[in-house]
């Protein structure tokens, strides 16, 4: 049986629950028995959104620290913030493109350098993937599939046990009808920029 412990982290309005929720139907589909909860869901658009999927038979929603064997991050900062969550030799899937909060902004913090954030994570994982979702999302037609690229990336360089094959069908299946060439399109960028090494 196929195990994973997924943690997602992002910010309020990147679709991090969206991606969580068509991940879980895509398990189900595969008739795999899936687990999973919000930790900080529903947040303001660009406060904090955590979750967690597990698949194939934990009773428990929870990924303790040190836990996760992947992290899909849908913001840079939060990736790194996140890093504490996974296990020694698992996987980082996120978006390099960062979405600055408001302290930033206005120029009271310092927002971490890609390269940073790109040097912690290999200290943790035995592959980091960074791919700029929300440049790849435009080029498919909307931002708000940067979700979707970031999917289309972690089933490509193998970090999820779904293929992008299966998130296709998922997409088709579970998603509007007028989001699905959209999403399809984002998936297959963010599929490509994994596999071509477009990643940081």
């Amino acid at each position: 049986m196929t195990r994973a412990r997924i943690f997602f982290t992002g910010v309020g309005g990147q679709g991090t629950l969206t991606a969580t929720t068509l991940l879980a139907r895509t398990a189900l589909d595969a008739g795999l028995p899936v687990t999973s909860g919000e930790i900080h869901g529903m947040a303001q658009r660009g406060g904090v959104v955590e979750s967690t999927l597990l698949v194939g038979g934990y009773k428990s929603a929870i990924i303790a620290p040190g836990e996760a064997d992947v992290i899909l991050g849908f913001e840079l900062l939060e990736t790194l913030r996140a890093l504490p969550m996974l296990k020694r030799g698992g996987f980082v899937v996120g978006n390099s493109e960062a979405l600055q909060p408001v302290g930033v902004c206005l120029g009271r913090e310092c927002y971490p350098p890609l390269e940073a954030v790109l040097e912690t994570a290999k200290g943790f994982a035995a592959q980091v993937v960074l791919v700029p979702c929300i440049s790849l999302a435009e080029q498919a037609g909307t931002a708000k599939a940067a979700n979707t690229v970031l999917l289309g990336a972690a089933a490509a360089c193998g970090a999820l046990p779904f293929s992008v094959a299966d998130l296709t069908r998922s997409i088709e299946k579970y998603l509007k009808p007028k989001l699905v060439d959209v999403n399809l399109k984002a998936l297959a960028l963010g599929a490509e920029a994994a596999k071509a090494g477009q990643a940081a």
